[in-house]
């Protein structure tokens, strides 16, 4: 699992995952397992779809996809869009596209509401679809070795949140059970 600091917390564990279709011995479980040796392998033509159903309204900030065009080449994604929304009937592009160009390790994909939600919040959906548009060489499958779906951290409590330099004695007595 990759690691983008304490402001964020992966919320892929609160999620169901499904995708278009897995090749037998590669699906989701070999997408979440943490291991950078595994990967997640379509079967079929392209598009292809990640979805990431969660039971309640989640802050999502950011994807992180893990590619290693080294070893999957004409299987490693090379145009992605992601879409958000309640259900599928209502997903709307919160990244139209992003062009990767033979890429190694960890790319992160930053996410925005769009222009009709206001203000500074994250974008805020109960369905996250990662669509797989196109591969390198024009290959048919794709090969995705790991992903993590980030969102903002909730302060615990309104004390530490007002609070920025506390003891660590102090925090731990600072909320109300």
């Amino acid at each position: 699992m990759l690691d983008i600091g304490p402001a964020h917390r992966e919320l892929g564990h609160l999620a169901v995952w499904t995708v278009s279709s897995a090749k037998p011995g590669n699906g989701i479980a070999e997408l979440r397992d943490g291991s950078n040796d595994t990967y997640w392998q379509s079967d079929g033509q392209l598009p292809h779809y990640i979805n990431i159903e969660f039971q309640r309204k989640v802050a999502i900030s950011e994807v992180a996809l893990l590619f290693n065009y080294k070893l999957d080449e004409s299987y490693t994604p090379q145009k992605i869009s992601v879409r958000a929304g309640t259900k599928h009937a209502d997903l709307k592009d919160v990244v139209h596209q992003v062009v990767f160009s033979e890429p190694v390790g960890w790319k992160r994909i930053q996410l925005h509401p769009t222009k009709a939600e206001t203000g500074d919040a994250p974008l805020k959906a109960y369905l996250l679809q990662v669509v797989i548009q196109e591969n390198h060489q024009n290959g048919r499958d794709t090969h995705i070795r790991q992903i993590d779906v980030f969102g903002p951290r909730s302060s615990t409590s309104l004390v530490t949140g007002a609070l920025d330099n506390v003891s660590t004695e102090f925090s731990m007595y600072s909320t109300i059970r």
